[in-house]
């Protein structure tokens, strides 16, 4: 009796000893996996250069140094942003591939007819980046330097003014759009292929108002060339002191600051999602990276996945609205 008890013994605590190995084989396991283990791609729907492009560059650079592995940009301009999102989607949902969205890619899910992927479905919110206002822009002598003086002249002579913009359907074309709606301005949209075209119009007085960002602006404000009338911001613009909102100015339901974030494709492992909201927010909050913004016309935007997923959803619905009042051919 005592010999079966003993080998009963000895045979409960061989299996404790396997499952206590096991357990702490599978411990070590997880404790030696750290995200990330290989370089990350971030793929842009921009050519290099460009104020989205150098943003990243200096958010992924941070990312790099934090995390220990490269973070690197993948350009993939052209068609809308199409080109981009389908390479994103071309690869694992495994946290190592991340696409570059914004208000752009909600007005491309109207603006397209055929569009291969569903930003709501087939992509997963990760953290925003970036905000920039919209700004209205006149030449310095222009007799229309605010937002009252330049709606009522546009009630008082319908058609006489010229709004410009660049291409048709993009966040700028439709922010003249949508002021034209909600202000009543009877105006005419003028759009230039170039941001260069249009600042160069709005100086030789081609067309009256430009909506554009301050990086496209700034070197003509500095060379007392243009002047900003009103910033589409909830709340005036730091970098432009004494310049009203068009909220402010009579209009509360003009907002329109473009942002810019990151997506990945659904599936992606949850905890990867915390982990680069986490460290993107982090970065967004060093004074250095504040400053670089700064300089580009942009300010740091924090938020959550689940805020990033509802502003994507609002932005949608909203300029389909302007979309299709506008009569916007889509593509």
């Amino acid at each position: 009796m005592q010999n079966k008890l003993s080998a009963r013994v000895r045979a409960g605590v061989s299996v404790v000893v396997a499952v206590l190995a096991i357990a702490g084989c599978v411990g070590v396991s997880h404790a030696e996996t750290k995200y990330p283990e290989k370089p990350v791609r971030v793929i842009l729907p921009f050519g290099p250069g460009g104020v989205a492009d150098v943003t990243m560059r200096l958010v992924a650079q941070k990312l790099t140094d934090r995390m220990g592995q490269n973070f690197f940009i993948d350009n993939r301009p052209g068609a809308g942003g199409i080109i981009a999102a389908k390479s994103a989607l071309s690869y694992p949902a495994d946290g190592y591939t991340f696409y570059l969205a914004g208000n752009g890619t909600a007005i491309s899910q109207t603006l397209f007819k055929n569009l291969p992927y569903n930003i709501l479905t087939d992509f997963t919110p990760v953290s925003f980046l970036a905000q920039f206002d919209m700004l209205l822009a006149t030449k310095v002598n222009s007799p229309h330097d605010s937002v009252q003086k330049l709606v009522a002249y546009a009630k008082a002579n319908p058609g006489k003014l010229n709004f410009g913009t660049v291409a048709p359907g993009s966040t700028q074309n439709l922010s003249a759009e949508l002021f034209k709606m909600l202000t009543g301005a009877d105006a005419t949209i003028v759009t230039f292929k170039t941001t260069p075209d249009l600042v160069t119009a709005i100086m030789r007085g081609d067309v009256d108002v430009g909506f554009d960002y301050l990086a496209a602006f700034r070197p003509s404000i500095a060379g007392k060339q243009l002047k900003i009338i009103a910033t589409g911001g909830e709340r005036p613009n730091e970098e432009l002191p004494g310049v009203p909102t068009v909220k402010d100015s009579g209009y509360p339901e003009y907002l329109v600051t473009s942002w810019n974030a990151l997506q990945a494709r659904t599936g992606t492992p949850p905890a990867i999602v915390k982990t680069m909201n986490d460290e993107i927010n982090a970065v967004l909050k060093m004074p250095e990276i504040k400053a670089r913004m700064a300089d580009l016309g942009m300010e740091p935007l924090l938020g959550t996945p689940k805020q990033l997923g509802e502003r994507m959803a609002s932005e949608i619905k909203r300029w389909a609205v302007v979309i299709e009042k506008a009569h916007i051919q889509k593509k």
